[in-house]
């Protein structure tokens, strides 16, 4: 006859990571395409960290807030994690910090067609720059000047500033790479707009530190850094950007 220990142990094994496996309430930008789309629970942002939490068993449960209140709902115990801490050390909430899930690569656009060169931010001087909201506190070393001189704007719909650059309203553009490609490509889908050659001038290098996701449980922490780490060695995470960000 042959041993029930095996099977007893797998059966063990299954019942222990069931029993393991929690709803993950998280905090969400309300919206911010292609990362993070709330009427449908999808974008890159929430694919990623959904299934990397599934690796576990665990299931995401998004609940969306304005940006600047998200480490805020954290910090007041209204949700289990937080998609950033947007700055803001939270450690002394309770936080335990996973990897990034993404990284935002902000970069300065500009027609190709002007040949423009962004190297240092004398190259700016006389050019006028839209970019997304809290940009100039973010790099002031970079705009203060264009701000003074009444060149530098902020726009929160940020496919104007798509439509804005192609138009030439203005000059230059400073955007998330990934969120201008996703809009040009939008809007390239009707027969209004055709999209003018660019050029990406990166101009600071993003420290991935700067955004990770924030859990209250440690254990769900690394449950989602095992996920992560599979969804790249398993070729899904460059699966996930491909689908918002690749021409059909």
């Amino acid at each position: 006859m042959p041993s029930l220990r095996p099977l007893l142990f797998s059966l063990l094994l299954a019942f222990t990571g069931s029993a393991l496996a929690e709803d993950v309430v998280m905090a969400f930008g309300e919206k911010i395409p292609p990362y993070c789309f709330p009427e449908s629970d999808s974008g890159i942002e929430l694919e990623v960290i959904g299934e990397a939490l599934a690796f576990r068993g665990h299931r995401l449960k998004p609940r969306y807030y304005p940006l600047a209140r998200v480490p805020l709902a954290f910090r007041q115990a209204e949700v289990d994690a937080a998609m950033t801490d947007l700055g803001q050390d939270l450690s002394s909430a309770g936080a335990h910090y996973g990897d990034p899930a993404v990284l935002y690569h902000n970069v300065f656009v500009t027609l190709k067609g002007r040949r423009l060169k962004i190297t240092e931010p004398a190259d700016l001087r006389g050019l006028s720059i839209v970019a997304f909201q809290g940009a100039a506190k973010r790099y002031p070393e970079w705009l203060a000047a264009s701000q003074a001189a009444g060149l530098y704007f902020e726009q929160n719909n940020q496919e104007l500033q798509v439509l804005g650059l192609n138009k030439g309203r203005y000059d230059v553009v400073l955007s998330d790479q990934s969120i201008y490609q996703y809009f040009e490509q939008l809007l390239g889908r009707t027969s209004l707009f055709k999209a003018k050659s660019v050029d990406f001038h990166e101009f600071v290098e993003e420290d991935p530190l700067n955004y990770r996701p924030v859990f209250r449980s440690e254990n769900i922490r690394d449950d989602f850094n095992a996920g992560l780490q599979e969804l790249k060695a398993s070729g899904r995470y460059q699966a996930i950007y491909d689908s918002y960000l690749k021409q059909p």
